[in-house]
């Protein structure tokens, strides 16, 4: 008789870099079915020091992380691998649910009015969200992990976990969810360790 052996199928694993190029102001739904609109895709921050936009930061990031990633055997589907597109926070959460990613992994960079503020936190959505309750448990719970590993790898301040019901890129999810705001542009010293290719690997 022939064994059959089950080949577990390999975990898929989407990653937005956040933000592109060009902002795209026009709007879209905050979630799905919902009448609050917000805009398509801002432009994000930039270095305080190193005047780099967050999306080029964000694209350095999201390409080593791939790499990575499928490296330890994952399959992975970026939203973008260049600057010039114009894809909607909305579009690039469709992109990761029709991939049938296994998580979703949005990657930013931070901005305060403060030069002094520092470090990493991870949003993910609440309990409470209206459009992915249901997410909340195991985004919350990636979260932390990914928070807790980049800390310890980079020594960056933890900001902590964060629910945000209010990102259009979240709320239109079907797999668990997070978005990083790996360190503050704002910050000179952060916004140098931020485009240090060697940081960029421990992160």
């Amino acid at each position: 008789p022939t064994v059959t052996v089950a080949v577990e199928r390999r975990k898929i694993i989407a990653i937005d870099p956040g933000h592109q190029a060009k902002g795209n102001y026009e709007k879209e739904p905050v979630g799905p079915g919902a009448t609050e609109q917000k805009t398509k895709v801002s432009s994000g921050t930039q270095g305080v020091s190193t005047k780099v936009p967050e999306h080029v930061f964000a694209l350095e990031l999201s390409l080593k992380l791939r790499d990575a990633l499928i490296a330890e055997g994952y399959e992975v589907v970026m939203t973008r691998e260049t600057a010039n597109v114009n894809i909607s926070n909305v579009e690039r959460a469709q992109l990761a649910n029709e991939a049938g990613a296994d998580i979703y992994i949005r990657i930013h960079a931070d901005g305060a009015d403060s030069e002094a503020v520092n470090g990493i936190s991870v949003l993910y959505p609440s309990e409470m969200n209206p459009y992915v309750a249901e997410l909340s448990t195991d985004s919350k719970r990636l979260a932390q992990a990914v928070l807790n590993e980049m800390c310890d790898a980079t020594g960056a301040k933890k900001r902590g976990i964060v629910k945000r019901d209010d990102l259009s890129g979240t709320n239109w999810a079907q797999m668990p969810v997070i978005l990083i705001e790996a360190g503050f542009m704002t910050n000179k010293a952060e916004d140098k360790k931020l485009q240090d290719p060697e940081y960029q690997e421990k992160l």
